[in-house]
């Protein structure tokens, strides 16, 4: 799986009454292909990937493969407890989807060969991107051996540690070869490309690309002015409560005018106030591209 350009992380959209809408779900999805995203990621993190019951993460990676229909690659996310990394990895095979993101498994901590064998369970079910985060922190000689493992086919860094990354990439690209795929996963990856293109990462995952598409495509192709007057100030507002990274794509979303409901607990929308800040922000975004 070769990736390339932007990689699109919808949002999952819920109804009035909470339930998953699929329709609005498929016309987010939709939208966004008209952008030319290098791969799309539902149900991960952007897509509350630990809000969804195991029916509705069937159902969205569903209405992903069946909107996408083989224009680009679609990855679902996986993880959690053995068992339901499973369940989700074979609903997402059924649904014709081409890999995972796999998540950390939350509260087990076990051995490095303990890690490895979750990652190889899921990986024998479809090709698996490791996600770097929260209680998964890599070694370099851990990820050889993960790039070793048959399905392992890329890491997508959320941890944001430049020596760890250098020394990883610099590992696994002597041992294992360049094939192996990594990508910049920090919420709000943009901000920090100058630095991982400079340890020779260029993919990254782009939560601006799900509401403000023409930002995002703008950026991707050198308009670096976004960098100081649109994603700095941003990171900044995502910054001021807990789950923003989350929220603030679906509040931009709805000020572009797409109903997609609200987060779900335990996350919480923005505040008024917040949503009249991102409001001028991506005014101010798009005033920049659109000169």
């Amino acid at each position: 799986m070769n990736l390339s350009g932007v990689l699109f992380f919808p949002v999952t959209p819920f109804a009035a009454d909470g339930a998953l809408a699929e329709d609005v779900l498929a016309e987010h999805i939709g939208k966004g292909l008209a952008g030319d995203p290098g791969a799309v990621f539902v149900a991960c993190g952007t897509g509350e990937f630990s809000a969804l019951s195991q029916g509705e993460h069937a159902r969205a990676v569903r209405v992903a493969t069946d909107t996408v229909q083989g224009r680009v690659p679609v990855l679902a996310g996986a993880g959690g407890p053995l068992g339901a990394a499973l369940e989700q990895a074979r609903a997402a095979r059924a649904a014709d989807a081409d890999g995972l993101l796999l998540m950390p498994p939350y509260l087990a901590q076990g051995t490095r060969a303990g890690f490895v064998e979750y990652v190889r369970a899921v990986a024998a079910e479809l090709p698996v991107i490791v996600y770097q985060r929260g209680s998964v922190v890599l070694d370099p000689d851990v990820v050889v051996e993960l790039a070793r493992v048959p399905g392992v086919i890329g890491l997508k860094d959320g941890l944001g540690d430049v020596d760890r990354l250098q020394r990883t990439v610099l590992a696994v690209r002597r041992e294992v070869g360049r094939e192996f795929t990594f990508f910049n996963g920090l919420p709000t990856a943009e901000l920090t490309m100058p630095a991982y293109r400079g340890l020779g990462v260029e993919l990254y995952s782009s939560a601006v690309f799900a509401f403000a598409p023409e930002i995002a495509v703008a950026y991707f192709h050198g308009d670096d002015r976004l960098l100081d007057a649109f994603y700095a100030p941003l990171v900044e507002l995502r910054s001021k409560a807990p789950g923003y990274a989350v929220s603030l794509v679906k509040a931009g979303l709805r000020l572009r005018g797409l109903d997609v409901g609200k987060v779900r607990a335990p996350l919480t929308d923005l505040t008024p106030e917040h949503v009249d800040e991102l409001d001028a922000l991506i005014e101010t975004g798009l005033r920049l591209v659109t000169r």
